[in-house]
């Protein structure tokens, strides 16, 4: 048997009919409806807030509130270090699409940013979407020049 989209259907008993709550006893679920006879869960508008516990201080208001919770949308950097920027020819022009044709970057997902970890003694200018501060000063300090992105 092929299955096509003409010959698509539930299997047998799949789908039930909707019951008509509060059409007369013959219907099933005639006068309340099924929700018995008195209290808060057969009222009409019943449904308590999400979290309601009867009046008793609610769990999300027990508990402390807890630092340290990861960012929702969190910024992401390709990040590079200052030391490695040292191997670079002097005085070229240093931005992602550089630094992927020489090898040092090999997936540039995210913006450039620049760490300031080893030592740069050659003259850079240098564009990215972040600067540490350390880096900053040593890419000045060799005469170079930081551009933000």
């Amino acid at each position: 048997m092929t299955i096509n989209l003409q010959t698509l259907k539930p299997n047998a008993g799949a789908r039930r009919r909707k019951t008509r709550k509060g059409r007369g006893i013959a219907a099933g679920q005639g006068a309340s409806c099924g929700f018995g006879m008195r209290g808060q869960k057969s009222r009409s508008g019943r449904p308590t807030r999400p979290g309601f516990e009867g009046g008793q201080m609610p769990l999300y208001r027990r508990l402390p509130k807890l630092k340290h919770f990861e960012l929702v949308n969190p910024k992401h950097f390709t990040v590079i270090n200052v030391g490695q920027l040292a191997e670079l020819a002097a005085g070229s022009s240093v931005n992602l699409q550089s630094l992927e044709e020489a090898g040092i970057v090999t997936s540039p997902k995210h913006p450039l940013k620049v760490l300031g970890n080893g030592d740069l003694s050659v003259k850079l200018s240098v564009e990215a979407a972040g600067f540490t501060a350390s880096a900053r000063a040593k890419i000045e300090a060799a005469g170079g020049s930081c551009e933000l992105i």
